[in-house]
């Protein structure tokens, strides 16, 4: 192809905002010339790559901004050490019809059993899909909202964690909230409520919700109510990945008998 060739190619591929176009070309023509594909063949076979291209751009694009604190993989999840996790069932989650219906999944089970590796990795498989997706702890949520109705920027705030089709909120119970913050995190699963989905991971069963919500029964009763009406829970019994990465290395020691 001539310099003048590739140059209008360039320009038209910019002007249908097809900016992989003249990158895939090549190696979409030589497989359609060894496959002898026929026109429609070939450039179905060129939109489809170009199409792949921006999804794979637009969903690293969301991950980055969604604020993941790493990035975890369902293909590294170890199912086999957590067998009480259904592989089955959170294949199923990462087709992300749940995001698509406004359900929910509640992650609930000790620390360092996996659930944030699992909220990532679906909140990942949503981003694959063009969901957007915005990650948060719920100490960090309950800050920011506070934070935001004493300067007066409450309603925007809230908004920016409404918004997204899918908000993980990770460690609810790690920390006790104050009544101010529990009231806060209840406006929020109201407002998302059959409008936006919600993965949240609890090292707390929901009998204990009080106890996060400063033994408020009533506000942990209606955010279970609202939380829980469209929803999967997974809870996770086994042990922790951190210690038993440490029993492989022999950093722990058994406690002295008596």
């Amino acid at each position: 192809m001539s310099g003048l060739a590739e140059e209008r190619l360039e320009h038209l591929a910019e002007h249908l905002h097809l900016p992989d176009l003249p990158v895939l070309l090549p190696e979409v023509a030589e497989a359609a010339v060894a496959g002898e594909h026929s026109y429609a063949r070939f450039t179905e076979d060129l939109l489809a790559a170009c199409a792949a291209a921006a999804d794979e751009r637009a969903a690293e694009t969301i991950a980055r901004l969604a604020g993941f604190p790493a990035r975890k993989a369902l293909e590294d999840f170890d199912f086999g050490f957590q067998a009480s996790v259904s592989k089955k069932q959170v294949a199923e989650l990462a087709s992300c019809a749940f995001v698509e219906r406004a359900e929910n999944v509640v992650l609930l089970g000790p620390p360092g059993v996996g659930k944030t590796h699992l909220a990532i990795a679906l909140g990942l498989a949503a981003a694959g899909r063009r969901y957007s997706v915005k990650f948060t702890t719920a100490a960090r949520l309950v800050a920011s909202l506070v934070e935001a109705r004493g300067s007066g920027s409450f309603t925007r705030r809230l908004g920016g964690f409404c918004r997204p089709r899918l908000l993980i909120v990770d460690e609810v119970g790690f920390l006790p909230l104050e009544a101010e913050g529990a009231a806060l995190l209840f406006e929020l699963v109201a407002r998302r409520y059959e409008r936006g989905s919600i993965i949240l991971t609890a090292n707390k069963s929901y009998g204990e919700w009080a106890e996060v919500f400063s033994g408020d029964a009533v506000i942990a009763t209606a955010i279970l109510d609202r939380l829980l009406h469209h929803s999967t829970t997974i809870s996770i019994k086994g042990e922790s990945y951190r210690l038993k990465d440490r029993r492989k290395a022999g950093l722990t020691t058994l406690p002295a008998t008596r």
